[in-house]
């Protein structure tokens, strides 16, 4: 461990408490971006989060209006162009905290207990960006930074991201950068740290059904005319077959196999199906597949792709 980064660890382990009070303070805000009420919170909390940034001392912060939510920019580049450039995604807006009353605590009132802190946005993920923020400050604080680093964060994730992509585009210098970081996911456990290199997609339908021009009598129609909900129920789950596979024409086609390396450190993962039981609470796993021994994968791997449907 270099000198520089037994300092670094030092001083956050030193500025605990200060970082947490901070994180208490940062998802105290209700920054809702589905809430169109919660607007002010939303821009409160992209401010909160640009004013962390200049007292780092970040030489370039700004925020960025969108005709919905602000986006926040900073950069610190003071390693030199021989060094490498990261940029960091995260997002400061939150999901709703309805219902409320199946709070313990209130949602933007963050609690600890144990060795949790609970409050909406607390993982998801103001704690996220804040763990990031820190580690920069830490190195900042001990010898200065050894890489140059970007900050992008947004405030319209829960809603799909509708402003991002005109952003990006319109921003591909001031955006340029050797490696991009995403920190919007969780660790396995506690006590083992994790680097997720790749997430599922979505993939979302929208299925219109058009049916008799009246109610029909099933006692009278139902042998004779299709039921529109029976319909529905068909064409859902005639989307997988019956090894759980999805069954819509070129889905797989740009699916990647897993290379024999990414076997080999899927097998180190204490991710076995007594793990995701555990987790999950179910009785029983599903889309599970279990790998021979030989190949070098893991015991077992999930197979599962989330889908969404609005139904019109």
């Amino acid at each position: 461990m270099s000198e520089q980064l037994s300092s670094a660890l030092i001083y956050a382990q030193e500025n605990r408490r200060r970082f947490l009070d901070e994180l208490v303070e940062f998802v105290s805000i209700p920054s809702v971006s589905t809430d169109p009420t919660a607007r002010p919170d939303v821009q409160r909390a992209a401010e909160w989060v640009a004013g962390q940034l200049n007292g780092m001392g970040f030489a370039k912060v700004q925020i960025f209006p969108t005709t919905g939510h602000p986006v926040v920019f900073a950069e610190k580049l003071e390693a030199g162009p021989s060094q490498p450039t990261v940029l960091i995604y995260g997002h400061y807006d939150v999901q709703p905290a309805e219902p409320f009353e199946l709070w313990t605590t209130p949602p933007f009132t963050p609690t600890v207990r144990e060795d949790n802190l609970y409050g909406r946005g607390a993982s998801d993920m103001k704690g996220q960006v804040m763990v990031s923020l820190k580690a920069a400050e830490a190195w900042i604080n001990n010898g200065g930074l050894p890489i140059n680093i970007k900050f992008i964060l947004e405030g319209e994730e829960e809603i799909g991201s509708p402003h991002l992509e005109a952003f990006l585009a319109s921003h591909k210098e001031m955006l340029a950068c050797d490696y991009a970081i995403n920190p919007d996911t969780g660790m396995i456990g506690a006590d083992i740290p994790t680097i997720t290199y790749g997430l599922r997609g979505l993939a979302y339908f929208e299925i219109r059904l058009s049916g008799p021009k009246h109610d029909l009598h099933s006692g009278m129609y139902g042998g004779v005319v299709h039921n529109p909900a029976q319909v529905l129920c068909e064409l859902i789950a005639g989307m997988h077959d019956g090894q759980g596979h999805i069954t819509l024409p070129g889905f797989y086609d740009r699916v990647r196999p897993l290379d024999p390396e990414e076997r080999a450190q899927f097998a180190r993962l204490p991710t076995g199906e007594d793990f995701y039981l555990q987790q999950t609470g179910a009785p029983a796993l599903y889309g599970w597949t279990s790998f021979p021994a030989s190949t070098a994968a893991p015991a077992c791997l999930p197979m599962f792709v989330r889908a969404s449907w609005t139904i019109l």
